[in-house]
């Protein structure tokens, strides 16, 4: 076993006797970069010393008491050969004032930065003074502060190492850190420096205001603020350029940008620490118009970073693949296909609208749109053979038991799943041609007439999430003429619905025919379905259970008012304009039911997955069913038996790896929404976005994230949100506007909300963090603008559940 190393001997592959830190100042003194010497006290030693007391923080661990293990750990006997090893190395190295860093092994995983987590100490002279600061730092690795973090990214606390650089402690006349990129944009052509007098641990912890500089790569200073500490200059140009020529040398060497602490002393710039940027938002997009219009499509579809699981079935095969086939058969490629590129870990890191691009065959588009519309009436879909077939075979796969079928035969359920799809596909390639044409049509007709304005509510129609929708006000109006029943379903527990038997079969029977809908995203797997979710269903009657339902907009007043133009008052003419209205709207009908039925094998897709997790984490594969999000559908499907893939520690590691980074990015955009929503010229407005329902309306924000806030809406709210499906559309009947980040004119959410007659903002792309819960806000839907109203504050709000 080896006690101390020099740092010198040290690079990347030795992260287990070294830990990230000692890892990572050894490659970088390999490389011929200015790091002070050093040396490393080895896990090896860590394991000597806490060998006696292991059964004792084995059992600590049990407990969840770390205060113990550190005072057992600083308290534990050093042998001989530890303390001698780590005096000679101190020795060797001068004998001068030294830092004394913490070096933890879980430091390699991604998003693991460790930033902080356990101690460091400066200025340390003297033998004794050092060997206790490096039993300090072995105990600093069961802090309360280390071994929450942690458990919050999902390491094993019975794996965990730690090892301890030893530095020759540099007096630095400045000192700070530096990012390769810039944390905020995600601008890979910009270093961002701080700096401040002395030594870089004032800026580190926060307790000064350093000097702010933002540099290109070459080192020149694109801008700077001075901090709170009174310099009369800057940093000399040389120095920022010196900075800036190591920070991208550092992050070449690493192969990502780089978090590092440096410190400037005696006209030299030193490097005491480096490990990669973590939490780093996707490099800026420069969009084109045709980009932005898909992202702004994407955004509605994709408001939640996708899992491996997602990427590997849902995302390909789903709304976006269909999409992207539908498109193919016209002519286009790279529909839909791209856009959500994964990074070395396997872990979607950021989205990137592709446009579509014609190739030779879209001559021939014309003619087969032609054709196909000719023979495929929208009106008569459902009358069609496949559709029959497919409502047919989805019923068998979802009546299939799952929990007794042998692992052969689960692992391609899946599968089964996915190709169940494949007649919605062709229905759709068939008879969009015709609804494209007609609405093409209507179009036209009413710009040539002058009234344009009247498409949006003349194609209004009966669709199936109409059905649902009138389904829940049923389920409402229950509630409402029952308060023993309404404080069962505020409750948002389905069990407390079994006092009212009635009302309980009425309620399964809605999960039943709509339960496949989705609650997140029609385009991913992973969010739960209705039916998997029914506190997200009762919190949507609870909200209609308030008061009576706001009338729909009469869409034979729209089609009234059409009919008053002195061309359409009687004859063929009128004839004529009422079979495109019908026509437009059948085809308004198809596009919407079609994804309805599309969306029907979900719940069988989601119920197999979660089932091969249950069996691999009753395995010790994962640690519960969920868990299977994070591997691909290959990686499954190659299993033979989950009672020996035990034996294979990669998946699990995989598993591990790919939660980390997702924990890393939770916080990260997917795109900057001002790359899809450019900012307009706003004037007095708070918000501005696309307008896509006409008309005005005051009232309190209401900030809506997901499903889990349904029940926090109030009758006259703003309705505030990321994005939107047509579960959430339930809400409109209460909402006395909407204001969605993304989003627009031909959303769900604004087919809706035209339907219900209340204002719509769609596409504001920042509504969400700029806008707060009870701010009194005038919305105006023809317009897109959102203005602040009289007052500010309507009322408090209440507390969010969770």
């Amino acid at each position: 076993m080896t006690i101390v190393m020099p740092l010198r001997d040290l690079g990347q592959d030795d992260l287990a006797v070294a830990g990230g830190k000692g890892a990572n100042l050894g490659e970088l003194l390999r490389a011929g970069l200015p790091v002070p010497d050093g040396f490393v006290v080895t896990t090896d030693a860590y394991a000597i010393v806490t060998r006696p007391i292991a059964p004792r923080i084995s059992q600590r661990i049990a407990a969840g008491d770390g205060v113990s293990i550190r005072a057992d750990v600083e308290a534990a006997v050093m042998p001989r050969q530890v303390s001698a090893a780590i005096a000679a190395a101190y020795a060797e190295l001068g004998a001068g004032s030294v830092a004394v860093r913490s070096s933890a092994t879980a430091e390699d995983l991604p998003g693991a930065a460790f930033a902080g987590q356990q101690d460091t100490y400066l200025d340390v002279t003297g033998e004794a003074a050092v060997i206790e600061a490096v039993q300090r730092c072995w105990g600093s690795l069961w802090t309360d502060r280390a071994i929450a973090y942690r458990s919050r990214i999902g390491i094993d606390e019975a794996g965990i190492m730690i090892a301890v650089v030893v530095q020759r402690m540099i007096n630095a006349e400045v000192a700070g850190v530096m990012f390769t990129a810039d944390p905020i944009s995600g601008n890979r052509e910009t270093i961002m420096i701080e700096a401040s007098r002395g030594l870089g641990e004032a800026v580190v912890s926060g307790l000064v205001t350093p000097d702010h500089y933002a540099l290109d790569d070459q080192g020149l200073v694109r801008s700077f603020q001075h901090g709170d500490q009174d310099r009369s200059q800057r940093l000399p140009d040389s120095v920022l350029a010196e900075l800036a020529r190591l920070g991208t040398t550092v992050a070449k060497h690493f192969g990502r940008p780089q978090d590092i602490e440096w410190a400037y002393a005696d006209e030299r710039v030193w490097l005491v620490q480096a490990r990669p940027m973590t939490a780093l938002p996707p490099p800026p997009l420069q969009l084109n118009a045709r980009q932005r219009m898909l992202g702004s499509i994407l955004l509605d579809y994709v408001p939640v970073r996708p899992y491996p699981i997602d990427m590997s079935t849902w995302v390909p095969y789903g709304p976006a693949g269909l999409m992207a086939r539908v498109i193919g058969e016209f002519g286009f490629r790279d529909a839909y296909e791209g856009f959500l590129p994964e990074d070395e870990y396997g872990v979607v890191d950021r989205l990137v609208p592709v446009a579509p691009r014609p190739t030779l065959s879209v001559l021939l588009a014309p003619w087969r749109i032609a054709t196909l519309a000719r023979h495929n009436d929208p009106r008569y879909w459902t009358e069609d053979p496949r559709f029959a077939e497919f409502l047919a075979h989805v019923g068998k796969l979802g009546a299939q038991e799952l929990t007794s079928m042998p692992w052969p035969w689960l692992k391609t359920m899946p599968r089964q799943a996915l190709d169940s799809i494949n007649p919605i596909g062709d229905l759709r390639i068939d008879y969009l041609p015709r609804t494209a044409l007609s609405l093409l049509r209507l179009g036209v007709a009413l710009r040539l007439l002058g009234r344009s304005e009247l498409l949006a509510d003349l194609i209004i129609s009966h669709t199936r999430t109409a059905d649902a929708n009138h389904a829940l006000e049923a389920l409402a109006a229950s509630a409402r003429d029952d308060p023993r029943l309404a404080a069962a379903v505020g409750t948002l527990d389905a069990t407390a619905l079994a006092a009212f038997p009635e009302f309980e079969a009425d309620f399964n029977a809605y999960l039943a025919e709509y339960g496949h809908r989705e609650t997140v995203s029609p385009v991913l797997v992973t969010p739960p379905t209705q039916i998997e979710a029914p506190d997200t269903v009762l919190a949507l009657i609870k909200v209609l259970a308030a008061e009576p339902p706001r009338p729909r907009e009469d869409t034979d007043r729209a089609l009234a008012e059409l009919l008053k133009h002195p061309l359409l008052r009687r004859g063929r003419r009128r004839d004529l304009m009422l079979a495109w209205v019908e026509a437009a709207r059948a085809g308004t009908a198809f596009r919407e039911d079609s994804h309805f039925y599309f969306l029907m094998p979900l719940p069988i897709l989601r119920r197999s997955l979660l089932e091969m997790g249950r069996r691999l984490r009753d395995v010790g594969v994962l640690d519960k069913p969920e868990d299977v999000f994070h591997l691909r559908l290959e990686e499954l499907e190659a299993i033979d038996d989950p009672a020996t893939v035990k034996k294979h520690d990669r998946l699990r590691a995989d598993v591990r790896t790919r939660s980390v980074r997702r924990e890393e990015l939770a916080g990260v955009w997917l795109i900057d929404p001002t790359a899809v929503f450019p900012r307009r010229e706003s004037g007095d407005a708070i918000i501005t976005g696309t307008p896509a329902s006409s008309g005005t309306a005051t009232g309190p924000v209401r900030l809506i994230h997901g499903p889990a806030e349904f029940g926090l809406l109030a009758a006259g709210d703003v309705l505030v949100c990321p994005y939107t499906n047509p579960a959430w559309t339930t809400l409109f009947q209460r909402a006395a506007a909407v204001v969605v980040d993304s989003g627009g004119p031909a959303s769900h959410a604004a087919i809706v909300a035209r339907e219900y007659g209340i204002p719509a903002v769609m596409g504001t792309g920042t509504s969400t963090s700029i806008l707060t819960d009870g701010q009194l806000v005038t919305v105006n839907g023809t317009t897109g603008r959102v203005t602040a109203a009289e007052g500010s504050v309507l009322r408090r709000p209440p507390a969010r559940r969770g």
